[in-house]
């Protein structure tokens, strides 16, 4: 079976989640989270090198967002506040390279739930990834950090709390740091490599065993099938386990010899990882709950039926299912919940491979992530606001202008993208769509300077 939600599929995914935990708490035990912090506070000289190192080392731990919420957040504290970088500012980068990142990423526990919830008969990984170019709040969110860091500029009450860190307040909630963040800040072990190595590690086996499931190494079919071919044909919930597995046992080898973690400490870690991704697999459980409970009322037929009459309406639908998704995911703080609920109505509205469906899946992927990304009670919010240390509330004001603007700037692109009937169209609409926010955040600064002066 490709899809669906069989109880073989549901424990290929928990076991591949509990593999990821397992090796973040690995790396972080081996020091390589805290080897990147002493680096990049011996060699970074400038506000905005400690922007984009806290950007960059979110985009490296892109296999999961808790660990990601945790590890940037305890590593990289001491190296913005030496540059007084606000911790809200600080919670907005971790926010922000956090699920928006797993959203883009094919080997991460986010593109794990999304497989789970294809139809049968459909690779949920390969939906994943047709609609990573489309997904424009994830892609737009990282490239608004990016700009507005060489911009130089803030805007909304994120300007004040930067102004108020200027003069040494960093609006910072000191609290007792936990086993976890002790073990990340505190190995002074570790190297860089700790850190890359495995996760490099992690996508090539996860990729040589998709493609392996796939048939690619068949040599008793009729032909070998092409990778893209294979990559197409696998089932993730069977490859991304074995991959996960073949890194794991890589990684526990690998700092054996380094001797930066004996194996009595390695076996600590299982129970540890499992534990950590507890909350994850509930979501997952839950929003499997949600997903069957919709589709045997019958959902996705209901809403297919009201689309067929929707007409012209057709080319607007990924813009109204971005926006709907934004509010399931803002109102319940669960990504994945919403995937559990929108993704058989979407596979079902739509021509199974038109450019049309992907766009839309894209839309569904995208307003899921925005609303978890505004939303004050979703996991990652709450988590990044206590991985930088700040206070909560002031973490979502601040957070909630920048993620509307990208939010804007991502529903007129998918407008864009649903009238643009081109077979290339991802070629126009992803330059257009960078180039409309950075044009955005120029006339936000334009206008920010003509009112201070």
């Amino acid at each position: 079976m490709t899809g669906g939600t069989s109880v073989s599929g549901s424990a290929g995914i928990f076991i591949f989640l509990v593999i990821l935990g397992i090796m973040v708490v690995l790396v972080n035990k081996a020091g390589g989270s805290a080897a990147f912090g002493r680096w990049a506070q011996k060699n970074i000289k400038t506000r905005l090198g400690a922007i984009l190192a806290t950007f960059i080392l979110g985009v490296l731990i892109f296999i999961d967002d808790y660990f990601n919420c945790l590890t940037v957040g305890s590593v990289m504290r001491p190296v913005t506040d030496s540059h007084k970088i606000s911790r809200s500012k600080l919670a907005f980068l971790i926010d922000a390279t956090a699920a928006p990142v797993c959203m883009i990423a094919p080997i991460s526990s986010w593109a794990a739930a999304v497989a789970e919830y294809a139809p049968e008969g459909t690779s949920g990984l390969v939906m994943f990834v047709q609609a990573i170019p489309f997904n424009f709040y994830s892609i737009l969110t990282l490239v608004f950090i990016i700009a507005i860091s060489i911009m130089g500029f803030d805007y909304g009450k994120m300007s004040g709390f930067e102004i108020k860190a200027q003069n040494g307040d960093l609006g910072a909630i000191e609290t007792e740091e936990s086993e976890e963040e002790k073990e990340v800040s505190g190995n002074e072990k570790g190297r860089v490599l700790d850190l890359v190595l495995p996760i490099v590690v992690l996508i090539i086996a996860c990729v040589i065993s998709l493609v392996y499931v796939g048939g690619f190494f068949d040599s008793e079919s009729e032909f070998y099938l092409d990778f893209i071919g294979s990559f197409g044909n696998t089932d993730a919930t069977v490859a991304l386990p074995w991959g996960s597995i073949i890194a794991l046992i890589f990684t526990i080898v690998y700092f054996m010899l380094r001797k930066a973690v004996t194996f009595k400490e390695s076996m600590e870690a299982i129970p540890k990882g499992f534990i950590a991704m507890v909350p994850a697999i509930l979501i997952l459980t839950f929003a499997t709950a949600l997903k069957n409970m919709t589709t045997l009322l019958g959902a996705k037929e209901f809403v297919a039926g009201i689309v067929d009459g929707a007409g012209t309406l057709g080319a607007f639908l990924p813009a109204i299912i971005f926006l709907v998704a934004c509010g399931l995911s803002f109102s319940t703080g669960t990504s994945w919940g919403t995937f559990g609920i929108l993704i058989p109505i979407v596979t079902a509205i739509f021509p199974d491979g038109s450019m049309i469906q992907i766009i839309a899946m894209s839309a569904c992927l995208a307003g899921a992530v925005c609303g978890d990304h505004c939303s004050p009670i979703s996991d990652t919010t709450i988590m990044a606001s206590a991985g930088a240390q700040c206070n909560h509330v002031e973490h979502v004001q601040t957070q909630l202008p920048y993620a509307m603007t990208v939010a804007g700037v991502s529903f007129v692109s998918f407008i864009l993208a649903g009238v643009l009937d081109l077979a290339n169209v991802a070629w126009i609409a992803i330059p257009a769509s960078i180039a409309l926010m950075v044009g955005t955040l120029f006339v936000i600064k334009y206008i920010k300077n003509r009112k201070a002066n």
